[in-house]
Formats: structure tokens, C-alpha cells, sequence
């Protein structure tokens, strides 16, 4: 018996869609005849019909997303002969009710547009949506479109084009090349039914319920089964967000580890969102085959080795449950090894985000220095200085900052007194050696390069008779940043004007230390919240005065942090040429948590050992 049509306001009544402004009335509109889906969507990233009414719109739902931005997708039964056009496309229903299923046979009328998610000034591209909408449902049960199915041999080696430097680097007035570059292929996709086959995971799964996968197996692939971020010109086009649209309370959403596989894959529209651009939004979803992915565990130094380590604990507190303690407290002496230095960063004040001018740390010190001793570990003394409250940027109110622990059975702290939060510690003449006018200091603290960020940290310490200086960082973070899939190409990378500032200050203090002692020991490690190719490393290492220890290791190893399923460097340590080269020192990236799923920090530890 055929189905009879049922029209679809998507609201509870026109007078409340009317005054809600979700029902397209402003402007007449052509005919169903004369647009379809791949009219609306045309050859670049931007609809040709933006701001215009479209009526009875035809297309089979593909996927209804009833939470985050509600609609769903409708994708064309027919497509045109142009692979730059897609055929799908978002309708966005707000707050109105949805329904509609998949399969359903559809004439959608409503106001084309263009969405950025993160607004304008995210640099993000737009996504082409329908709003304001009225739906006609014509039929029920019909096939859904047959998926475009994502692996290594369609997804482009080459990433994106360069934007046009007459409309400020965009790409988005340029036609669409899908057989040349990956982002054109996948905006090209917008909005269609899409499938990738059994695949590996490049991203764990995150507090949101979405990882990340690649369809290129062999591109980049770390040993441990990640895809490594080598530079700004391998930015990793196979890898692919994915999201559910069940909710998880329904369909529970995979906990999945890097190198574990995702077999039968995902099938569902492919969206772009504020967080990770383009995204397969699983309206089928495989299941999950886990790789037993192991925490690694750096070897212990030898006698005659300093092991110097450095460690993001992310904003601890003594308000943080007690197994955070406990468990940082285990990595450092079993994954660690209980280095005999160790620079911790974002270490928060005595009450952690409650903003009432407390700066002191003593308590959270306390308790995680506690926790290594019942951990096993060496009691550890430490060596800070409190900031100014609220001048060192973090959450508000929790005062971060770098702290040196060491063990006193192996190495002892140089104390020369004076330092805080607002005076700069020089490099100074003590015999024929250098030394800190104070121990603990401050770097160039009034330098506009630290405003609203960590300054640095320098400490002398003595081993086996032999002054080692060291010096923890926490760069500024890379907020603000434009995403890989920004419409700018090359994205705007705006935060990195302050790192190389704070890099070049670094890098001048060390110079200092080398002009009084040319062959001292310098150990510049923390959180540099930047690549090892970059500006702010190739900054620090000016003029042979460090260099990165990160370049020791593989290019397959070569990873501390994991973002949107790139493996890359942020946490770094650079040694000075008195402390030799490769074959002199061990360096070591202990992946222990940023591959994971369940993580303690969203940073993994770095470890050298040499002799001093």
C-alpha cells in the first residue's frame, strides 16, 4: 500500500515555529526542479545560494542528531556527474522536535547558510546547512544512500592547497580539487553518507565520546601505532574524527587506546565541528579489537648518570582525589625510575582554583612528594618560587608554576638566596665558573614575553662534584591557534609570536652561562607547548647554544602529546654542547599517558641521563 505524505513542521505548532523563526517564509523560492542538494553545496566551500530560499529540497535522510546541534542530514538519491559537488547537506532544526528517520524520502524547504562552528575569528571552515526548516516527509523505509567509502588509495597524499593570497591565505573561494588535495576531497563530502573500513586508532577515545582513526595504515606510523606530526607539510590527511549519533547511554561509545583497531569501521554523514573538523558521525559503528597497548618504563641510571627528567602533572592540587597522587606518584618511580632531577609544571597553589590570593604550594608539594615515598621513591626535597597571584596565566586562581624536585642522596641543590617572583636571577663569575646570582630564579621575569605565562626557572644543582644548571619551562599554550582544517592555509598560528619571544630569552640566558663557562652544563627542558621543526626550538638552539635531545630519537618516536590523532612534540628537553651529543646522553619519551584513554596527564614525561 504506498505510503501516504505526511508534512512536518518541524515545531509543536506554526504559530510557535513562525515566532521562533525556524520556518523559511521571507522570500519566494525555487522549485524542487531547479535546486538539488549538489546546487546548494556547489563547487567550493561556500553554497552559491547562501542567504537564499530553497523549497522542497529533495533527499533521504541519512542521520538525526538530537543532541549538540539538532538536525539531520539529507542526501540526494541521484548525483550529478561533478565530484567537487556534494550531495548531502545539514538541516538544522534547533530547538524544534525532530521527526524524521533515516531512510525517510524528504522535501525540505528553508533558508540556505553558512555555519562556522567556534565563530569568524576560529579561522574554522563553514558548513553548508539548511535552517529555518519545513519538511515534507514523502515516504518511509527507503535505502540510504550507499556510503563513499574512505581508504589510503582515495583520501589525496597531499593535503591542502594554498589559499589565495588575494583573499587573505583562504581557500574558500577556491574551486574544489577532491583527486588532488584531502580537505577538498572531505569538504567535496560534506554532508553525504560516508564509510571507512576497519581501521587503526590514532587519537583515544576523550571525555566526549570521539577518537580518531586514519584510513592511510602506513602514513607515519609511530611503533607504538600512531601517526607522528613530522612537520607543517605532513599534516596526516587519512586521519578522520568519529563520533556516534546513539546516544552513549544506548550504545555505550568504545574506549579505545592509539594502535587499537575499530574492525567493521563506521558508516554515517560526514559533519565538520568546532573540534576537530571533518567527522564521520557513525550512524553505524564497529566494534572495538584493543592491541594491548602497555604503559612504558624508562630504565634506571646508572651510578654515574644524572637522570633529569621533566613532567606536565596538569594543574595538581591538593583538592585532586588522592588516586591522581598516587598514580603521577607511581609513574614517577616505576615508568620513571626516580630521576634524580625532576621538573614538574603546572603545580597549582595550596587551594588550587579558588581565586583568594593564596600562592604558596607547600601542601601540594607535600602530599605529591608523600605519595612518591609511598610509592617507593626517594623522599624528594623541592626548590620554586611562588608567583605574583594570577600573573602566570592557567586557570584562574591556580597559580601554576615549574618546580625542581631532586633526591638529596644524589644530588645537591646550590641555594644563593633572593629570588622571587618579580627579580631576575643573572649569570655571574664564581671563580672561573658560572654561576646564579639566585638559586632558585627567575629568568628575565619583567620581559613582556612572560606576560600572562610561566616564567622560567633556573636552579643550580651539583652532581658527583660537577655544577649542572638547569632550567624549567612552561611556554606559552597554543590557544588561539587555527586547526589543521582552518579555511586559511597555512592555518595562522598566532600564539607562536610569544613562544619566540620566550625562546630567544632562554636562549640568551644560556649564552650567558656559556659566555663565563663555555663547555657548562645546561639542561633547558619543560613544557615548550611546541614542535621540535619550529620556530620557538629552532629560537632556543640559536647559535649552537642548545640543542633539542627529541632529534635523538626515530622520527617514529618522536611524540609527547597526541592532538586530533597527530602524535607531536610539546614537552621537550635541549642540552648544551657540555653536555655532548646523542652519544653521549640517553633520552628518553615515556609514553604513559597520552596514548591512552585513561591518562593521569595529557602529557607524557621526558627523561634524560648522562655524565656529567
Amino acid at each position: 500500500m504506498p505510503h501516504i505524505p505526511r508534512t512536518v513542521l518541524v515545531s509543536a505548532a506554526t504559530a510557535t515555529a513562525l515566532a521562533a523563526g525556524l520556518l523559511a517564509v521571507s522570500s519566494p523560492a525555487a522549485s524542487a526542479d531547479e535546486v538539488r542538494i549538489h546546487d546548494i553545496q556547489g563547487t567550493t566551500r561556500l553554497s552559491p545560494l547562501a542567504g537564499q530560499q530553497v523549497t522542497d529540497v529533495l533527499g533521504i535522510v541519512t542521520g538525526v542528531r538530537g543532541h549538540g546541534s539538532k538536525g539531520f542530514w539529507i542526501q540526494s538519491a541521484e548525483a550529478d556527474a561533478d565530484p567537487a559537488t556534494s550531495e548531502g547537506v545539514f538541516v538544522y532544526t534547533g530547538s524544534a522536535a525532530l521527526t524524521v528517520e533515516p531512510g525517510d524520502a524528504v522535501r525540505v524547504s528553508g533558508t540556505v547558510g553558512e555555519y562556522v562552528p567556534g565563530g569568524t575569528k576560529s579561522g574554522n571552515q563553514s558548513l553548508t546547512q539548511i535552517t529555518k526548516p519545513t519538511v515534507t516527509v514523502e515516504s518511509s523505509g527507503n535505502a540510504v544512500p550507499a556510503p563513499v567509502r574512505l581508504g589510503a588509495k582515495s583520501v589525496p597524499a597531499r593535503y591542502a592547497p594554498a589559499g589565495d593570497p588575494a583573499q587573505d591565505n583562504s581557500v574558500n573561494g577556491l574551486p574544489l580539487k577532491p583527486r588532488t588535495y584531502a580537505l577538498d576531497l572531505y569538504e567535496s563530502l560534506e554532508g553525504m553518507n560516508v564509510a571507512v573500513g576497519s581501521s587503526r586508532v590514532v587519537g583515544a577515545t576523550d571525555a566526549y565520546n570521539e577518537l580518531w582513526v586514519t584510513v592511510k595504515p602506513h602514513e607515519n606510523r609511530t611503533r607504538r601505532g600512531g601517526t607522528v606530526y613530522g612537520s607543517y607539510d605532513a599534516q596526516n590527511g587519512g586521519r578522520l574524527q568519529i563520533q556516534q549519533l546513539a546516544p552513549v547511554s544506548e550504545h555505550p561509545f568504545p574506549k579505545a587506546n592509539v594502535g587499537d583497531v575499530l574492525k567493521g569501521g563506521a558508516e554515517g554523514p560526514l559533519d565538520f565541528n568546532q573540534f576537530g573538523g571533518y567527522t564521520l558521525v557513525a550512524r553505524e559503528l564497529g566494534d572495538l579489537r584493543e592491541k594491548g597497548l602497555v604503559r612504558e618504563k624508562t630504565r634506571r641510571q646508572a651510578k654515574s648518570e644524572l637522570a633529569v627528567a621533566t613532567y606536565n602533572v596538569e594543574n595538581l592540587d591538593p583538592t585532586d582525589p588522592q588516586t591522581k597522587f598516587d598514580a603521577l606518584a607511581g609513574a614517577v618511580v616505576t615508568n620513571l625510575a626516580s630521576p634524580d632531577i625532576l621538573a614538574l609544571e603546572e603545580i597549582q597553589d595550596d587551594n588550587g582554583a579558588k581565586n583568594d590570593g593564596t600562592v604558596a604550594a607547600g601542601a601540594t608539594l607535600k602530599k605529591f612528594t608523600d605519595a612518591i615515598v609511598a610509592a617507593g621513591g626517594p623522599r624528594y626535597a623541592w626548590r620554586s618560587i611562588d608567583p605574583a597571584n594570577n600573573k602566570d596565566g592557567g586557570e584562574p586562581g591556580g597559580n601554576i608554576r615549574q618546580v625542581f624536585l631532586f633526591n638529596p642522596e644524589r644530588v645537591s641543590f646550590t641555594e644563593r638566596a633572593g629570588g622571587d617572583a618579580t627579580t631576575a636571577t643573572e649569570v655571574v663569575r664564581s671563580g672561573k665558573r658560572a654561576a646564579l646570582s639566585h638559586s632558585p630564579g627567575r629568568i628575565d621575569p619583567q620581559n613582556a614575553a612572560w606576560a600572562n605565562s610561566r616564567k622560567p626557572l633556573a636552579g643550580e644543582f651539583v652532581f658527583r662534584g660537577r655544577t649542572v644548571f638547569v632550567i624549567a619551562n612552561h611556554f606559552g599554550s597554543k590557544g588561539g591557534d587555527e586547526g589543521l582544517t582552518s579555511h586559511h592555509q597555512p592555518p595562522v598560528r598566532s600564539s607562536e609570536a610569544q613562544r619566540l619571544r620566550q625562546a630567544q630569552a632562554v636562549n640568551g640566558f644560556v649564552k650567558d652561562i656559556r659566555e663565563v663557562e663555555r663547555n657548562a652544563d645546561v639542561v633547558v627542558l619543560g613544557d615548550i607547548n611546541d614542535f621540535e621543526f619550529s620556530a620557538t626550538t629552532k629560537a632556543l638552539t640559536d647559535g649552537g647554544a642548545l640543542r633539542a635531545a627529541v632529534t635523538s630519537l626515530p622520527k617514529s618516536e618522536r611524540y609527547s602529546y597526541v592532538y586530533q590523532g597527530n602524535s607531536q612534540v610539546l614537552d621537550q628537553i635541549l642540552t648544551s654542547p657540555g653536555v655532548g651529543d646523542e652519544d653521549d646522553f640517553s633520552y628518553d619519551s615515556v609514553h604513559i599517558n597520552a596514548e591512552f584513554t585513561e591518562q593521569n596527564s595529557d602529557h607524557d614525561p621526558q627523561v634524560l641521563r648522562f655524565e656529567p
